[in-house]
This record gives structure tokens, C-alpha cells and sequence, in this order.
């Protein structure tokens, strides 16, 4: 049951990528240009495929519309009644104070004219005279009572009740006495007799705009727009921009959204399946969950950025160091799952881009020179270099597809050299981007490796101050493992890293192993042989212990847990069956707490680590002598069972066995006696 899981949950895994690819691949149909007004256009001739009209920009659109809404004419409703009842208010007033000797009949027949003279132009509240202030027409439009016709009101002469009151005292005949007139309270007549309508105004507004048109001028069908390197103008850009609007809006409706989403999720997703499918029938060692998402994320992380670079033409899509695909894939797995992934991430986003053979043809050039170049990156220095040779090789590629199209190098787009160079700079990221990658999956890369087998790192030091011996087996094991592992085609930089750490659990109790013993001192002649063996294959717990101390990656601490595999403490167990031949065994206090090794590189390490230990016994280091010892040591591993799980063929062990007798030929190799130095009768009577 958990193997199906197992199986299908990489499944699910590519279906998610492939939903979240297609809900944000671009919408917009076949137009899916990229341009800039005041640069130049970066791709072949473009003509009008049909008639369409020249739509006016949003601010273009805007500033019409804002200039309506500012000259609008504003309507109001006037109440004659107002008049009526403030001119009854002064007869009332006059009536009612005939001791009043100063109001006499000039008076009250000024007032009541100019009442009517004001209330005929219209009173404003101080509200809606800053509106009307506001507004840049001329006039106003009033209508009476309930009538239906407005009549147009200059604004120049519309009164609030300040202005008003101003214009009775400022506007007296000469014999009239303005004292008098202050003393009157005139304030108490003037009152607003115009009342905004605002519901006839928005009214009015919205059959004004809508009156304006939304395009100016026509494209006819074949009409040339624009050609490669041309200058895209205003007109220009506003010609195309308005193309684009009618694909988009084209690719707005039910049945061409429902066909873009069919086409790309069938298209998107035969090339992820494609991708599935590689690992599933050819790497079977990398189809795991954790590669599985990993792959995933690298190849999705930049289909995302081209559809973010297409939908909202935010940058361009040289911009994207698609090259740290392959490099990064490549440094913890190999070259052609790299390829492979990253050829499907460029067809996916050649999906979205114009002209995507250019793209392909590109993209695919420059990943064969990031894998050629950057084989094994071990040092900054290598990123750096390759991070030129990437740029370069987008150059010259560039160059070259310019003078296949065009014989010249009239049409450079010289702003795609500057994205070439800003891709440049975000190539050379890669290598903190490989760290975070590192501590998020667990993976290792060469570069920690190299970083790792220094010997002054606090792991290794340590081991060579409290295990001096085990410190130089680890080294000769490391010796011997990496030039086994160049030779088979395993990673030598891993397991020569592998075996410099493989015996850290030797710290915990030094001197129970013979490599570290000083005099003939034996620890063990005092413990039992069951005791004996759990101190021994102690160390293998023990080590992954110690790993978590120092904080080492996992990919190291596989090697300290398969490096004795689940075999025996083979001295302590072989003894004890001696000692008691007739007495049923418990294998597991013999046995090591660790795991089989299930690839190259650990299994390499097991034999090399069992090889060096033995090899220390050996008297005579005669070739016969140390082939008869390899022989012997790997053909026990291989009947135990111990390298059921390893990837490793007949072939690949054979030449294992002649690598680790070569080395320890050359490592045990004897030495020839210096003769010492005659004296002669002349040098002894020297000394008398």
C-alpha cells in the first residue's frame, strides 16, 4: 500500500504544477507582443491582420471625460414663491412699525423692485454657490416650478445672500440714504430661491459622456503598423495597444477562454508529462518525492516568472536566467536530467512568447554551454566563468540569428544586450540560491564538499586529536574510495568526503579500536566479547550522533550509517562461535545498527573502509598477498548480502578490485635499503 502512494503521489505532484501553470498562463490570445513607446520594435513586420479603430488611451479617455464633468451644465430649480413670501414679509415689516419715519414710500418701492430684480436672476445657498463656482460653465440651467424647459442663467450674475445684500446697498439711488437701508435688516429677505437638482445634472453628465467616442481613426486590414527595428511612436504605440485590446477582449469570451484553456492545458500538460515520464523509465534513482518536487519547483519557478514577465509585460523575458536551471539541477544530479528539465521549462514558456523559435533556439544554446562549462562546480570562481560564457554565448547566438534574418546589423535591439547583461548578473546568484536549496531538500553540492573535506573543519580536527589513528584511515580510505569512484563513474568528491567523516562515532570511546591503541595495553582483554562487540558497533550510532553535533548534511551522515552496513563485528562474532560452537547465537549484539548501501558512491566506501582496515594485518604486501585480501574481503560482502542494494555491476566491482590493488601496492610498497657509508683508516685516524 505505501509503494502505490509512493508512486502515485508524483502524479498529484506534476497534476498541481500543470493546474497552477494554466490558471496563470497568459489569456490574451495570439497577441502577445512586448513594446514600449520610445523603443525600438524587436520583432519582424507587423501588419493589421483586419480593420479595427484606434482606441484612445484610458488617460486620453479620462481627460475627455474630466473635461465634460467640469463644463457640465449644472441645473437648478427656482421657487417663485420665495419672492411672494419675502416681499409679504416687508410689507408686513413696514406695516407693523409705522413709526418708522424713514422707511417712506421711495424706499419700500426700491425695495420691492430690487427684491424682484434679485430673485428673478436666483439666490444660491452658499453650498451650492461653491459648486457652481467649481464648475467651469458659463451659465446655469433653471427651471421654474415644474416646467420642463431650463433657461440658461448667466453665472456671473447669480447672487448668494452676501452678494446680494452687497448688491441692494452697492446698486441705491443717489437719494436714497444707505444708513436707512443697514437699518432695515435686509438679510432677513434674501433667501435661497435655486435648489440644485442633482439627479437631472448626472443625468445630463452621463448622456454627455456617453456621447464620447471611445476611438479616433481606423487601421485598415494589410496596413503596415510597424517593422523590426522601428522607433514605436505614440501613434504607433497607441495603433498597437489598441490591437491588443481587441485580442484581449476577443479572448474574453466563453468559447475563445474556454479554447485557450483546453489547448494549454493539453499542450502544457503532454510537456510536464513528458518530463514525469523521463524520470519514471530513466531515472529511476531520482524518482522520489523529494526529487520529484524539487524538479518541479525548479522547472515551475521560471514557467511562473515568463507568465508574470507576458501577462503584465513588467520586464523582459531575457531578463530571466534560465540558465540557472540547468546548473542548478546539475549540480546535484547529472547533465541530462538538467537538459531535459530545463527544455521542457523553455517549451512551456515558448508557449507564451512571440516569435518562440528565436527563444528555443537561444535558451537551448546557451543551457549546452552552462552544462558544458559548468561539469562540476566546486568554486565561485567556476560560476563566474560560466555566468560569461552564458552572456556571451546570448550575444553572439543574438548576432548571429540577426544576420540570418536581415545579412546586417541594422536592426540590433541594443536594449536586449543590457538584458543580456542583467541575466549576467542574476546567473551568478545561483550560487547562494544553490545554499538555500541545499537546506531546504537536504541535497549536498561539490562546493559544500570541497568545503567539507577541509581538515581543519571542528569535526575533523577534533577526530585527529582524539582518534589520530582512525584519522589517518579515514584518509587512506579516502584515498582509495575516490580514485575507485573516478574509475566507475561514481562522485569522488562525495566519497572522498563520505570517507573522512564515516568513523566520527571512533570519538566517543578512542582507544577500544587497535588504530588509536597505544602499547599493548588491550581494553578489551577485561570486557566479554558481547561487550566488546556493542562498544564496536557502537560507533556507528554513535557517529550519527556526533554528525548532529558538528551539524553535518544528511548526505554525510548516510555514509557514517551504511558504511559498515548491517554485517557483523566479524573478530568478537567469529570468536565467540569458536568459543562456543554448540550454543545457539543472538546475531543482533554482534550486528551494526546501520543500513545497507543502496547507491555507488556508499557502497564504494564499505568496501574501501573493510579493504584499508584489513590490509593493516597483512605481513607480506606482496601483489598476490593484497589481491588474495581484496578478493576475499568484497566476496564476503557480496554473500552476506551487503551490497544487494547498491547499483554496481560485475563489471563495476572487478574494476573496483584492481583499483584498491593498485593503491595499496603503491601505498605498502617496499623501500630499498640505503647502504651505510664506509670508513675508511684515513677517517678513523682522523677521529684518534
Amino acid at each position: 500500500m505505501k509503494n502505490k502512494v509512493v508512486k502515485i503521489l508524483p502524479f498529484v505532484y506534476f497534476s498541481t504544477a500543470i493546474l497552477l501553470i494554466v490558471i496563470l498562463f497568459p489569456k490574451e490570445g495570439r497577441f502577445s507582443y512586448s513594446f514600449m513607446e520610445g523603443r525600438p520594435w524587436k520583432y519582424g513586420l507587423l501588419t493589421a491582420p483586419f480593420d479595427f479603430p484606434i482606441y484612445k488611451s484610458t488617460s486620453e479617455l479620462k481627460k475627455e471625460q474630466d473635461s465634460i464633468v467640469s463644463d457640465v451644465n449644472l441645473y437648478f430649480r427656482m421657487n417663485k414663491e420665495v419672492l411672494h413670501k419675502q416681499l409679504q414679509s416687508f410689507n408686513d415689516f413696514c406695516k407693523n412699525n409705522p413709526e418708522n419715519e424713514y422707511w417712506t414710500i421711495d424706499y419700500k418701492r426700491y425695495i420691492h423692485r430690487v427684491l424682484t430684480e434679485i430673485y428673478s436672476v436666483g439666490i444660491l445657498s452658499n453650498e451650492d454657490y461653491e459648486r457652481m463656482k467649481r464648475n467651469r460653465s458659463s451659465v446655469l440651467m433653471v427651471l421654474e416650478n415644474n416646467d420642463n424647459e431650463a433657461k440658461e442663467h448667466l453665472r456671473s450674475k447669480i447672487f448668494n445672500t452676501k452678494s446680494a445684500y452687497s448688491y441692494i446697498i452697492e446698486n441705491h439711488p443717489n437719494d436714497l440714504s444707505i444708513d436707512v437701508l443697514r437699518s432695515g435688516n435686509l438679510n432677513n429677505y434674501l433667501h435661497e430661491n435655486l435648489k440644485y437638482d442633482s439627479v437631472l445634472t448626472e443625468k445630463v453628465k452621463r448622456e454627455d459622456l456617453q456621447k464620447v467616442a471611445p476611438s479616433d481613426g481606423m487601421v485598415q486590414a494589410g496596413e503596415k503598423i510597424v517593422d523590426k527595428g522601428e522607433i514605436i511612436t505614440e501613434k504607433t504605440y497607441n495603433i498597437l495597444r489598441s490591437l491588443k485590446q481587441i485580442y484581449d477582449k476577443d479572448a474574453g469570451s466563453v468559447q475563445k477562454r474556454g479554447g485557450l484553456i483546453l489547448g494549454s492545458i493539453v499542450l502544457i500538460g503532454f510537456l510536464m508529462m513528458c518530463l514525469l515520464f523521463y524520470l519514471i523509465y530513466f531515472r529511476q534513482r531520482i524518482y522520489t518525492q523529494k526529487n520529484v518536487i524539487f524538479v518541479l519547483f525548479m522547472t515551475s519557478i521560471f514557467i511562473f516568472l515568463t507568465e508574470i514577465a507576458v501577462s503584465y509585460s513588467l520586464f523582459n523575458v531575457y531578463i530571466i536566467p534560465y540558465a540557472i536551471i540547468p546548473i542548478v539541477i546539475r549540480t546535484f544530479f547529472e547533465s541530462r536530467t538538467a537538459l531535459m528539465a530545463h527544455l521542457i521549462s523553455i517549451f512551456v514558456c515558448s508557449l507564451m512568447i512571440p516569435f518562440p523559435f528565436e527563444f528555443i533556439l537561444i535558451q537551448f544554446i546557451v543551457s549546452m554551454v552552462a552544462v558544458f562549462i559548468l561539469k562540476d562546480l566546486t568554486q565561485r570562481s567556476e560560476l563566474i566563468k560560466c555566468a560569461f560564457y552564458i552572456f556571451f554565448t546570448y550575444v553572439i547566438t543574438y548576432f548571429s540569428f540577426l544576420l540570418l534574418q536581415d545579412g546586417n546589423f541594422s536592426k540590433i535591439d541594443w536594449f536586449l544586450i543590457i538584458y543580456f547583461g542583467i541575466n549576467f548578473l542574476f546567473v551568478m546568484f545561483a550560487y547562494p540560491f544553490i545554499y538555500i536549496l541545499e537546506k531546504i531538500f537536504g541535497y549536498i553540492s561539490n562546493v559544500t564538499l570541497v568545503e567539507l573535506s577541509d581538515i581543519n573543519t571542528p569535526a575533523l580536527s577534533s577526530l585527529s586529536e582524539i582518534c589520530p589513528g582512525t584519522f589517518q584511515h579515514s584518509l587512506q580510505v579516502s584515498m582509495l574510495g575516490t580514485a575507485a569512484a573516478m574509475k566507475i563513474g561514481a562522485n569522488p568528491q562525495l566519497v572522498r568526503t563520505g570517507a573522512l567523516y564515516h568513523d566520527l562515532g571512533k570519538m566517543v570511546n578512542p582507544a577500544f579500536f587497535i588504530e588509536n591503541r597505544l602499547g599493548n595495553t588491550n581494553p578489551h582483554d577485561k570486557l566479554s566479547l558481547e561487550e566488546s562487540a556493542r562498544i564496536i558497533t557502537s560507533h556507528v550510532p554513535d557517529g550519527v550522533k556526533k554528525a548532529a553535533e558538528f551539524n553535518l548534511p544528511p548526505a554525510i551522515v548516510k555514509f557514517i550509517l551504511t558504511h559498515h552496513g548491517k554485517g557483523k563485528a566479524k573478530y568478537f562474532y567469529n570468536t565467540w562461535k569458536n568459543h562456543n560452537p554448540d550454543t545457539p547465537i543472538d546475531e543482533k549484539v554482534f550486528s551494526y545498527k546501520g543500513n545497507n548501501p543502496d547507491t555507488m558512491e556508499t557502497a564504494i566506501l564499505m568496501m574501501a573502509d573493510s579493504v584499508e582496515a584489513a590490509s593493516r594485518s597483512l605481513k607480506d604486501y606482496s601483489e598476490e598477498s593484497i589481491r588474495a585480501l581484496v578478493d576475499k574481503i568484497i566476496d564476503s560482502q557480496i554473500a552476506d548480502g551487503l551490497l544487494n542494494d547498491a547499483p554496481l555491476t560485475f563489471k563495476n566491482i572487478t574494476t573496483v578490485k584492481e583499483i584498491f590493488v593498485e593503491k595499496l601496492m603503491s601505498m605498502y610498497h617496499s623501500r630499498i635499503t640505503y647502504p651505510d657509508l664506509k670508513q675508511t683508516k684515513q677517517d678513523e685516524s682522523e677521529k684518534a
